[in-house]
């Protein structure tokens, strides 16, 4: 397809417009190179030609539906100049809707431009805990773990519980779950933060507004590859699982405490009957918190430079507000309000991460053009 900068230069700058040409140009070859009689008889670079064509498809099939976008632009414009007034007329009433179509495609083109997260495509570690407020904190935690598992649902995707703490009244002292599924970190990695709530509490007895707070830590699910972990470096202990539970609960030691030596981080799992299952667990979760740990050194060193890129790691004392008497939830990070709460704590937050994910990405556009 024959490139028309032109037209393209007037929406698109000259830097960004060059750097789609230049991913549109290297798509064309990839194309040219599967079908290369050379390349298909190379699987290995056959595949990493076909698995590189794919990454790219997305962005140069948005490239391609603005510039036809932009050409119906120019035919509109001409026809403004054109001796029939109602002709006229019906370009001039359709090209307000060609000129915003055209600016959200823009800027869809300049995300995908980003530099891709690798963790994105990963499942991620959940972990919820009551914080300030006693037990109605870990009421509320309860109410949010159940909350990211309906959107799990939602999504198709698997949970698998890893630990959990319950408190007397059917609250959430802590739950860890893995969550499986594609682009669950995608999804899910701006909701980490101090989530808080405000409402009458079921064990107040006066019908005053108390103030809680839960708090969500949402970790890319970490692969053997990440990080390597020696069996010097673990202490492993077994023990009777604790709590309420099944017949198998406090008569096997089929509960695990991992201790790594190196960093004094402990994890444990008890949720399974079988010691082998809670082992595997408690590994995962251990292995995550780690690969959470290098990530966050990492971009601690590069967030003087790049204050406003997502990802530093860095939690905010207080990103969220569900307000139970004014039936609102508000983000303050992004400024968002919605209401509904009910539904929300069913799951229905679908607006709220795409908004989040929206905002966060549009920062991480403008810490981009100034590195």
């Amino acid at each position: 397809m024959t490139l028309t900068p032109a037209s393209e230069a007037t929406v698109l700058d000259t830097e960004v417009l060059a750097k789609l040409q230049e991913v549109e140009g290297r798509f064309e070859r990839l194309t040219s190179d599967l079908a290369d009689p050379a390349v298909i008889s190379d699987q290995r670079r056959f595949q990493a030609a076909a698995k590189e064509r794919a990454s790219l498809e997305p962005l140069v099939a948005a490239l391609r539906v603005h510039r036809r976008t932009l050409d119906e632009i120019a035919g509109h414009e001409a026809l403004l100049g054109d001796s029939d007034a109602e002709l006229r007329e019906l370009a001039r009433s359709e090209l307000a809707g060609l000129r915003a179509r055209a600016d959200e495609e823009e800027a869809a083109l300049k995300v995908h431009l980003l530099p891709k997260d690798p963790n994105d495509d990963r499942n991620v570690i959940v972990e919820i805990r009551a914080g300030t407020g006693g037990e109605e904190a870990a009421l509320f935690a309860a109410e949010l773990f159940r909350m990211y598992g309906r959107y799990a649902e939602r999504h198709g995707w698997k949970v698998d519980l890893i630990s959990l703490s319950e408190s007397g009244l059917g609250g959430v002292r802590e739950a860890i779950a893995s969550l499986e599924g594609a682009g669950a970190w995608s999804e899910l990695k701006y909701e980490s933060g101090v989530h808080r709530v405000q409402r009458v509490p079921a064990t107040e007895t006066q019908g005053r507004i108390h103030t809680s707070t839960v708090t969500v830590a949402v970790l890319p699910e970490a692969e053997d590859i990440d990080i390597k972990i020696e069996e010097k470096d673990l202490r492993i202990d077994v023990m009777r699982a604790g709590g309420p539970g099944g017949q198998s609960v406090n008569t096997t030691d089929s509960a695990v405490r991992i201790t790594h030596l190196p960093t004094g981080m402990v994890v444990h799992c008890q949720d399974e009957k079988s010691q082998i299952k809670n082992r595997s667990k408690a590994m995962k979760l251990l292995r995550s918190r780690l690969y959470e740990m290098e990530q966050q050194k990492r971009d601690a060193e590069r967030a003087a430079s790049r204050k406003s890129m997502v990802g530093t790691g860095e939690r905010s004392e207080k990103i969220r507000t569900y307000n139970f008497p004014q039936d609102r939830l508000t983000d303050h990070r992004i400024g968002l309000t919605r209401h509904n709460l009910p539904a929300v704590l069913d799951g229905d937050i679908a607006d709220v991460v795409l908004a989040c994910r929206t905002f966060f990405q549009a920062e991480a556009l403008k810490g981009n053009r100034g590195a």
